[in-house]
């Protein structure tokens, strides 16, 4: 599955960059817990608490020494816990220690989460991914870290991967790690692609090629242009959603709140676990489905609901029907109540730069290719799915059961006024929000995760 191929050297703005042409990095699924979140801020949402999760680790060298990092496509920054960092958050994880290729810089750094902060310095040092080396690549040394769980999961900090506008680094301080990574490449291999399993060997990240165990092709994808606002900056990794289908029937969706979205804009984001959407949207869709039912705590489902949901995605020619696994909807691994299991889609209403979040409970359903355009053509997603309906439905009605309970209609759209759009709240349950850690599940969803409070 890992192919190391040759080595070449470039020379890019304030970095010496050695890479292999194309390279596949090992992507590890690891169970998460963390203590749960405080009340929920905005009354359209409910907060994270006693749920499980499971972060996407990455390993890679920062000053020849090796770590992992959460794989998250939903923030831009590479930051890394340093041997200064002596909170219990960030205890029991390896930390970084200086070297002599570390260069500091007098900039401070400074995320604050909706659940928890980091804090430090920023610097430049020799990072290594994979075959890929970089030479002077600017990161941050978290000193002080609060609220994020780290030693639950046992990475020591983020890799993010989404664009660079959203990076708290500033640009003036050097490129991201995805910016000097993809423009070593060919200008069609300037890609990464994800692939998250159900267990601990399934999962793939690769950087410049397709994993052969998954595609070896990109004309399988469904490539769509990411999705920017007029001439504004691509922030994250967006797409138009068109409709979603319950068993079979087009369910609309509520009209965008993104300015002049002629459709829904739906995020991709491998830092959140579940599906994010309005709240009128998934209170229609749950009553829909049937067999659900909303409690104080959020959005519960029968164990043996047998469902088959799926999400039209993307633009133009690459508009697709996406199926996703009943077993991701009724997600057992999120904790069970009796005959109650955590629903895998649950409302937000501030995602502000679009309109759906679409977490691990849909993305493990696809293989997505990130493209991130070159002098001839825009940014772009391409989706693969990897589901089958009938064959899903097959295995999830063998493993749990016969669904007793009778369908529902599938209930129209109804025009509503969305929440006003708070800044910087982001409301799910992500790899660095909160999870189960006692006996009974309560199933609630997030309103802060850990992240940076301007992130969507």
């Amino acid at each position: 599955m890992w192919r190391y191929l040759g080595i070449f050297s470039l020379i890019l703005a304030s970095s010496v960059f050695r890479t292999a042409a194309c390279q596949s990095i090992p992507l590890f699924r690891v169970p998460k817990q963390q203590p749960a979140s405080p009340p929920s801020l905005f009354s359209s949402n409910v907060s994270v608490s006693d749920v499980n999760g499971f972060a996407y680790l990455a390993r890679m060298d920062i000053g020849a020494q090796n770590f992992l990092v959460l794989l998250d496509t939903g923030s831009s920054d590479l930051w890394i816990v340093s041997s200064g960092c002596t909170e219990d958050d960030c205890s029991n994880v390896p930390k970084y220690q200086p070297t002599p290729t570390l260069d500091l810089s007098p900039t401070a750094f400074e995320l604050r989460y909706l659940l928890g902060e980091v804090s430090g310095v920023i610097g430049t040092e020799t990072v290594g991914l994979g075959r890929f080396e970089v030479l002077s690549q600017v990161f941050a040394l978290a000193n002080q870290t609060a609220g994020l769980g780290l030693a639950a999961t046992g990475n020591s900090g983020i890799l993010g991967l989404s664009f660079p506008t959203e990076a708290a680094i500033p640009d003036t301080s050097g490129r991201t790690l995805l910016e000097n990574l993809v423009s070593s490449l060919a200008e069609p291999d300037r890609y990464f692609a994800v692939r998250l399993g159900r267990d601990s060997g399934g999962s793939s990240f690769t950087v410049g090629e397709l994993d052969p165990a998954y595609s070896d092709s990109l004309s399988d994808f469904a490539f769509s242009d990411v999705y920017s606002a007029g001439h504004a900056a691509y922030d994250y990794w967006k797409v138009p959603l068109h409709a979603i289908t319950v068993n079979g029937t087009s369910f609309d969706v509520s009209d965008s709140r993104v300015p002049r979205a002629p459709s829904p804009i739906a995020i991709f984001d491998t830092g959140t676990t579940l599906i994010l959407g309005p709240s009128a949207d998934v209170d229609r869709l749950w009553q829909s489905i049937g067999g659900a039912r909303k409690t104080d705590s959020g959005w519960q489902v029968r164990c043996d609901r047998a469902m088959v949901i799926g999400m039209v995605l993307g633009a133009g020619d690459g508009a697709k029907e996406y199926a996703i696994d009943p077993a991701d909807l009724s997600w057992l691994e999120g904790g069970r109540d009796g005959d109650w299991c955590m629903g895998g889609i649950q409302s937000n209403d501030d995602v502000s730069s679009g309109d759906w979040l679409l977490g691990d409970t849909f993305l493990r359903n696809v293989y997505i290719v990130h493209h991130l355009g070159n002098s001839t053509q825009h940014p772009m997603v391409g989706l693969n799915g990897l589901t089958d309906p009938q064959t899903s439905l097959a295995n999830f009605r063998l493993a749990r059961g016969n669904d007793p309970t009778p369908p529902a209609p599938v209930l129209g759209k109804v025009t509503h006024h969305r929440y006003a759009i708070s800044e910087g709240a982001i409301c799910g349950i992500s790899a660095a929000g909160g999870f189960v850690f006692g006996g009974v599940l309560t199933v609630v969803i997030s309103a802060c995760v850990a992240r940076r409070a301007a992130k969507y």
